[in-house]
């Protein structure tokens, strides 16, 4: 996949000698350019958020701000070496690996995503690296592919990593354990397009970056990383983004706690509270039981208009055998039922797999919508 002529782009932008750039997937895969007028001097790239519970919405990241979370990574990392593209560009962790490489001086190499993200062309990607320090961005979904693979060859090559950035979406505690087994150095991180991506790495706040909960319990980020705003949209740009004694903050939608030594435990998202039948329960504890099954690969919980309850627990979730049968053995069994008690589903959507996004998210919207007809048609 030719790369050359975004790299030439993001260049130009980081040194302020060209326009702003938005990143796209050409028909074939290749990154495509598009230069974009912000009204923002030292505005670099617009970034479009992953769409996983709307419409999206484009960021507008600077040059101070991606040299902060590029110089931030570095010391998090021990140091600069050279990344694997293993994302799509239009989405904020894909883009960092050609921007921190820009800031590192080194050169990323990009794996062949046209036939989609497979472990043999991650394989024959990652052994093409030759510089000593190596480092890719993954999400769950491509790791959890990895591990699975039967190639004694993947595993090597998972091997070779000195860290792999693992975000995008949770990881459960089973994917992070079987990563450990195997001897991958996972690091997993928490930020969005707003932050320049990942700026919590393991819990723990990147150089420069500053983490409070707001008295809703929701978190905010704040610091130099933090983006300018977003495209044509001042409105919901002062709604989310405010400045407080002299360090700019982002607003997030999630949930989450801090321990004494500052590190960010994420609950959940702050719309996730699902009250169904005047009890409020949290949608991210259903799914984080409903994982703890045997069986099941993953799930995704929702509320869902009900005339009995005003909204009931639905949940759509992956299963290890999605054979018809295996399907619906899992959707009539009873056991997970007992086990979660009065948080059990009333609708369940079992699959070989999650909805899924481009960028390697969960489709949150459209499962959401699956689910909601499901139930309605009961």
């Amino acid at each position: 996949m030719n790369i050359e002529p975004a790299l030439a782009a993001l260049a130009a932008a980081l040194r302020g000698e060209g326009p702003a750039v938005e990143l796209s997937a050409g028909p074939d895969g290749t990154p495509a350019v598009q230069p974009v007028e912000t009204g923002i001097g030292d505005a670099a790239v617009v970034v479009r958020t992953s769409g996983s519970t709307g419409p999206p919405k484009a960021t507008v990241l600077t040059v101070d701000a991606l040299a902060a979370s590029s110089m931030a990574t570095a010391v998090a990392l021990k140091g600069e070496g050279q990344w694997l593209l293993a994302l799509p560009v239009q989405f904020v962790a894909g883009l960092q690996v050609l921007v921190r490489s820009l800031f590192a001086g080194t050169r990323p190499w990009a794996m062949d995503l046209r036939g989609g993200f497979t472990p043999e062309a991650f394989t024959a990607a990652a052994l093409e690296l030759t510089d000593r320090i190596r480092f890719t961005s993954l999400v769950p979904t491509q790791l959890q592919r990895l591990l699975d693979s039967p190639s004694a060859d993947t595993l090597a090559a998972l091997r070779r990593f000195d860290a792999i950035l693992l975000g995008g979406a949770p990881a459960s505690r089973q994917l992070l354990a079987a990563g450990h087994d195997a001897g991958v150095r996972v690091v997993t991180t928490y930020g969005s397009a707003e932050t320049c991506g990942g700026c919590v790495y393991d819990g723990m706040p990147l150089d420069g970056v500053e983490v409070k909960l707001g008295g809703d319990g929701r978190i905010l980020l704040g610091g130099p990383t933090v983006a300018a705003g977003y495209l044509d949209a001042p409105a919901l740009t002062a709604e989310t983004f405010v400045e407080e004694d002299g360090v700019r903050w982002y607003r997030t939608n999630d949930l989450g706690e801090l321990d004494a030594a500052g590190r960010l435990t994420v609950l959940g998202r702050a719309d996730d509270v699902v009250i169904t039948g005047g009890v409020k329960v949290s949608a991210a504890h259903v799914q984080a039981e409903l994982e703890k099954l045997d069986g099941v690969m993953a799930a995704f919980v929702a509320g869902v208009p009900s005339a009995e309850w005003g909204q009931a627990l639905a949940a759509y979730v992956a299963v290890a055998d999605s054979s018809p049968e295996g399907i619906a053995a899992f959707t009539a069994r009873a056991s997970w039922a007992q086990v979660l008690g009065r948080l059990a589903p009333k609708t369940v959507l079992a699959a070989g797999e999650l909805l899924m996004l481009p960028n390697g998210k969960p489709d949150r919207l459209g499962m959401a919508v699956r689910l909601d007809a499901l139930h309605q048609g009961k």
